[in-house]
């Protein structure tokens, strides 16, 4: 049994915000946009956990899935999960098209900037979850505070971006893109149980909500799993953790509550997944 802290590495957004809290890195002035968690031993490599932080929309875009990802020469692709830990009173997340479209009539979209007008911009607040499987168009919107778990894959085809002098990958992205509205459940998580977040075997990873209150501990047993606390402090293993870590375990590991605390737990799914 290990146990490893992975280091939290802030990463400059024109999108991000200049007051990044307390518990991460700032950057000089610079706009923080995300926080990765790195390090992470290499049986801990196939997830990646960051913190998001927004003051203006972010590009609308697609990731590929395994298949299409390995199909030109990438070796994952990308699905990736949004837990919200704080919103602004408006806060918006674009999940999905309003309606089924073809792909030209996106890609015309896309071109004359009316794109963003076609995505279901769903109302958010903290707590608030969402799974958005590969080939899902997306956008994040401003105000957000949001821990993502997604494939550690470096693969965004941009679709859409406000005008910004970023690439756009419009022949890629429409080719694994889903042209219709988002189907997967949308839940709010609960701050008095434990629930399974994403089901393992539906996805490249599964995530679990745990809650526990003072003096409480519980085990991860699993080969590998992703602890990320929300909130609380307390022990991982005799080593002190605290909200806005992140932390890496192997085998046996005993994590013990000193306070209410509320945390993400992933694992990868195994093999054959659907």
């Amino acid at each position: 049994m290990t146990v490893h802290r992975l280091t939290a590495r802030s990463v400059s957004k024109p999108w991000g915000i200049t007051d990044v809290p307390s518990a991460f890195p700032s950057l000089s002035g610079d706009r923080v946009g995300e926080v990765w968690f790195t390090d992470a031993p290499m049986n801990a490599s196939t997830l990646l956990v960051k913190y998001l932080f927004t003051s203006e929309k972010l590009s609308v875009q697609v990731h590929p899935n395994d298949a299409d990802a390995q199909a030109v020469g990438l070796p994952l692709g990308k699905s990736e999960c949004w837990y919200v830990v704080e919103a602004e009173a408006d806060a918006r997340l674009g999940i999905g098209l309003l309606a089924s479209m073809d792909a030209a009539a996106v890609r015309s979209a896309a071109l004359d900037g009316s794109l963003q007008d076609l995505l279901d911009w769903k109302p958010v607040s903290a707590g608030s979850f969402f799974y958005i499987p590969a080939g899902t168009i997306h956008a994040i919107g401003a105000g957000l505070q949001i821990v993502e778990i997604q494939q550690s894959a470096d693969v965004t085809y941009r679709l859409y971006d406000y005008g910004r002098p970023r690439e756009l990958h419009l022949e890629r992205g429409l080719a694994v893109a889903q042209l219709g509205p988002y189907c997967m459940p949308e839940r709010t998580v609960s701050a008095n149980e434990h629930e399974c977040l994403v089901e393992p075997g539906n996805a490249p990873f599964s995530v679990d909500s745990i809650v526990e209150a003072d003096g409480d501990t519980f085990t991860l047993a699993d080969d590998v799993s992703w602890f990320v606390p929300i909130k609380g402090h307390g022990l991982i293993d005799g080593h002190r953790w605290t909200a806005g870590e992140c932390w890496v375990s192997e085998g046996h590991c005993d994590i013990a509550a000193e306070g209410p605390m509320h945390a993400l737990v992933a694992r990868v799914s195994p093999p054959g997944r659907d």
